[in-house]
């Protein structure tokens, strides 16, 4: 059995209760208005990306990685020695690793955080666009979260409450969306697998990228000096899901939990 199937099972108890049942209520298969179609009516994904009235990428829709592997490992693409980690953070990736992530918050039905809620090959998230703010809303392992991505030109707070998902702002910069985002909790993991720790030291500058109307690219760059001794990045592929939304997720994960014994 492989490291990626041994994990699985860890997540199942977590997200058993909380899967969303699909049904036609839910517009799973309601046409997108304004997608470009080829000729037997399906979207037509290597159409030219979209422009805003202002001239900039329109990111808007609903987004999904194309493969989860940096959901389990943000630096899978990455030279091995590319992280560089402070003596504490790889000795607690290495336990979290070789403990099958048993404490990973995602199975207590906490919040995935930043990155990884962009990462989960399972769990889609919409991206709503305006000249001054960029909301997305995501689908979760364990309970709806939201991100406000502010460009009416604030500074990032100074001494910020920390939270799960940080505190965003946003400009556009040689034709993509760059986010910075400060203000997390220590309590987030970056990714599944690794379990790469941070801080709230941590800074992630994400830059979104819309290469055509069906194909996004995130280049993330993860910037805690308390955990590792140099920034690191990484690059995330995501396409588009056309005529269909995103749903309700609850994480109801108190049964099973004595089974999470890790290894």
């Amino acid at each position: 059995m492989t490291s990626r199937e041994t994990i699985w099972p860890v997540l199942l108890i977590a997200v058993t209760c909380l899967l969303p049942a699909p049904g036609s209520a839910q517009w799973l298969r309601y046409p997108t208005p304004g997608i470009p179609r080829t000729r037997d009516g399906k979207p037509n994904l290597t159409a030219p990306a979209p422009k805003t009235p202002q001239g900039n990428a329109d990111l808007s829709g609903i987004w999904l990685v194309d493969v989860d592997k940096y959901f389990f490992d943000l630096a899978s693409d990455l030279p091995p020695d590319a992280v560089k980690f402070q003596p504490w953070a790889k000795a607690l990736s290495d336990q979290r690793e070789g403990n099958l992530h048993k404490d990973d918050p995602l199975a207590l039905c906490m919040p995935p955080g930043v990155p990884r809620v962009n990462t989960n090959i399972n769990f889609p998230f919409k991206i709503i666009q305006t000249p001054q703010e960029v909301v997305m809303l995501y689908e979760t392992s364990s309970i709806p979260v939201f991100r406000q991505v502010f460009m009416d030109g604030r500074p990032l707070p100074q001494d910020p409450q920390p939270s799960w998902s940080g505190y965003s702002v946003g400009k556009w910069e040689n034709g993509a969306l760059k986010v910075d985002t400060v203000g997390f909790n220590d309590r987030g993991w970056i990714d599944t697998a690794k379990g790469h720790p941070q801080t709230d030291a941590l800074h992630v500058t994400e830059r979104f990228r819309r290469v055509d109307f069906g194909h996004l690219e995130i280049t993330v760059t993860i910037d805690d000096p308390k955990a590792y001794t140099a920034p690191w990045t990484a690059k995330i592929p995501l396409h588009l899901l056309a005529d269909t939304e995103i749903l309700e997720t609850v994480c109801e994960n108190q049964r099973g939990i004595e089974h999470m014994v890790g290894k």
